[in-house]
Parts: C-alpha cells; sequence; structure tokens
C-alpha cells in the first residue's frame, strides 16, 4: 500500500509540474519567496519583499525541442558558488528553434538527488542568455525538467528562475556550464532582484 501511495505521488508531483502554467509557476515562486519558513530571502530583504519581477509571459519563449539522449556519458563534479562539487552526468541534449535560429541545451542528472524519493526522474536546465548581468541574474537561470518519455519536450523559458544565491550568498549554487550559454536575449522567466 505504502508503494502505490508513493507512486501515486510521484505521479502527481510529475504531472503538477508538467501541467502547471506559466502564471501559476510564477504565483507560486512568489508565495514560496513570502513565506518565511521557504524563502530564500535575506532577513532585510524578506521585510520589504512583495514580488518577484518577471518578463511578461510570452509564448514565443515556450518551445519544442528534440530531446536526444546522451547513455554514454561520465560523472563529472559541476562547480558552484561555493567550494561543493555535486557529481552530475550529462543525461541528454535538447535541440530547439527561436527566431528560426538553432539552439542546444544539455540537460543534466544529479546523482545525489536522483536517490531521493520523488527525484527519481528529475533532470536540470541551468542557462545563460544575452540578458544575463543586463535584466537577468549574471549567474544564468534554471528551469526544472522530468526525464521525458518521448522524443519531443517543451521548453517554458516562463518558467526559468533564479538560483537561490541570486538572493542569498549563504547557498551554494551550479554554476551554469558554458556549453549551456545561448546567443540570444531570452525575455521570459524571472528578472534580477536587485540593481
Amino acid at each position: 500500500m505504502k508503494k502505490i501511495l508513493s507512486l501515486l505521488l510521484l505521479l502527481q508531483v510529475s504531472l503538477t509540474m508538467s501541467q502547471e502554467t506559466a502564471q501559476e509557476f510564477q504565483d507560486n515562486l512568489n508565495k514560496e519567496f513570502a513565506t518565511r519558513a521557504e524563502s530564500p530571502l535575506t532577513e532585510e530583504d524578506f521585510k520589504v519583499f512583495k514580488a518577484l519581477e518577471f518578463y511578461p509571459i510570452d509564448e514565443k519563449f515556450i518551445v519544442e525541442a528534440k530531446f536526444v539522449r546522451t547513455p554514454s556519458e561520465k560523472v563529472f563534479k559541476m562547480k558552484t558558488s561555493t567550494s561543493r562539487l555535486p557529481e552530475y552526468k550529462k543525461y541528454g541534449e535538447l535541440l530547439f528553434q527561436i527566431n528560426g535560429k538553432d539552439f542546444k541545451l544539455n540537460l543534466y542528472q544529479n546523482l545525489e538527488l536522483s536517490k531521493k524519493e520523488g527525484y527519481e526522474d528529475y533532470l536540470f536546465l541551468p542557462f545563460s542568455d544575452l540578458t544575463c548581468g543586463k535584466e537577468s541574474y549574471i549567474g544564468g537561470r534554471y528551469i526544472d525538467m522530468r526525464i521525458p518519455k518521448t522524443k519531443t519536450v517543451t521548453i517554458d523559458f516562463n518558467k526559468a528562475y533564479n538560483p537561490y544565491c541570486a538572493y542569498n550568498h549563504k547557498y551554494s549554487c551550479p554554476i551554469v556550464p558554458l556549453e549551456n550559454d545561448l546567443a540570444i536575449e531570452i525575455l521570459a522567466g524571472v528578472k534580477k532582484f536587485h540593481d
């Protein structure tokens, strides 16, 4: 019975993540930041926090990508904003177009996280783009994904969020690998927190 319940919970989490609209995602992120127990904000910032600033939701930045599995990748230690070096492996590649131009992003799997219940199929999509350091966080942004069940997946850049270390230096955050730097402005998702 426990196994069935945990399977149902996992399925529900997976479905919620994929079915959640960009607006729901952004609203939930704002609720998280406004809740003291969940917020990564410093005490000083939390006292004056109203809401995160997002780009307007834009369907142009919801793209269909071809998923290519890369099964023989070696485990590597991903650099972070601290001395922590978590183990990841490249899980696959996402090939897509924006404005008629071809782009590629690598999807990664955190080995430690993949051993935790509910995160077995969790994948990490970090990226940086030409807005970084201007309107968006200099260190790039993240999108959460699940292991694709088909050869085509949807990337919704409107759900891009900042790493916690964009708000508070006490956090250790993965640094976006250079191969995930996009030569385009991704005018979607959360903007930088401080000017």
